[in-house]
């Protein structure tokens, strides 16, 4: 190895944890964050970098790059399911990772520390939004950097981090019952993760129905569930994937959402009573119908 490989070599470990901050960001998937890094140095060792005068700036738009391309891979895979009816069920868009498999626990605080309702929303962009959003917003890369990344001019580039910021941080919704509706699925979430049974029954409504897709569950077709202890009982049975569940905007009201590794999997729509009570919930886990769901951040 040249003495200018070993300088972006030491350059590289160096700069690894941001790498791989900016990599989990973009992609939500910390094994899709380490196969991209693992991919990214194969392109730096054999790249000509001696004209390179930044290189944590040139290894940052390296990494970005190779997620953009899984991204790309992951919309087209994602289309090519729904497209062909070959394959059903929140699992259908799951990557395949080349890597050894992310330690649960670690992915677990990551996504903890960036918010698992913000990798649902981020998830929800299309690949040029994300990228642009998290390059510009997370990390301060310049709109230029980043616009020829994507091959778009500056304002551009502009525009798709601008549309990815409402999405984040939400539109406040003109519902008036909205922080009080917040405060219930909050209360609901919390319930749930922490199999406080109790707590979760005084929240739903004597007369509540719980609806779930077919995808939901294994059943030939969508089910519904009557009556509050019931209901309390099959949210109990969701306690795992409640811990990957963030509060969200779910077509502009509040609802939740679940994910796994930082891919949506779940939306849980909610209807309310006067008092507040929660009425009914829908459990959408079919693709098709969680890409036509608007989810956004709650400001």
């Amino acid at each position: 190895m040249s003495g200018r490989s070993d300088a972006m070599a030491e350059r590289f470990e160096l700069d690894r944890p941001r790498l791989r901050a900016v990599a989990y960001r973009i992609l939500g998937s910390l094994g899709e964050a380490d196969d991209a890094l693992q991919d990214a140095w194969l392109r730096a060792d054999r790249a000509d970098t001696s004209g390179v005068e930044n290189p944590s700036g040139w290894l940052t738009t390296v990494v970005a790059r190779v997620c953009l391309n899984m991204l790309r891979a992951r919309d087209t895979r994602r289309e090519e399911s729904l497209d062909d009816g070959t394959e059903r069920g929140p699992a259908a868009a799951a990557p395949v990772s080349g890597g050894p498999a992310a330690d649960p626990a670690e992915e677990a605080l990551l996504a903890d520390e960036v918010g698992v309702a913000l990798l649902i929303v981020l998830d929800t962009l299309g690949p040029a939004e994300r990228l642009a959003f998290v390059l510009h917003d997370m990390f301060d890369v310049p709109f230029d950097d980043i616009a020829a990344m994507l091959d778009k001019t500056s304002a551009a580039t502009r525009q798709l981090a601008s549309r990815a910021r409402r999405r984040v941080r939400g539109v406040p919704a003109p519902d008036a019952d909205l922080p009080r509706r917040r405060r219930a699925v909050d209360a609901y979430l919390a319930a749930t993760r922490g199999g406080d049974f109790d707590a979760l029954v005084s929240l739903l409504h004597p007369d509540v129905v719980l609806r779930a897709d077919a995808a939901v569950v294994p059943t030939p077709g969508p089910i519904a569930v009557t009556g509050v202890e019931q209901v309390a009982r099959g949210a109990m049975a969701s306690m795992g994937r409640a811990r990957s569940a963030g509060v969200v905007l779910v077509d502009g009201r509040v609802g939740m959402a679940m994910a796994e590794h930082g891919r949506l999997r779940v939306v849980l729509r909610f209807a309310f009573a006067d008092d507040g009570l929660i009425t009914g919930i829908d459990v959408i886990a079919e693709p098709n119908k969680l890409n036509n769901l608007l989810i956004s951040g709650i400001s």
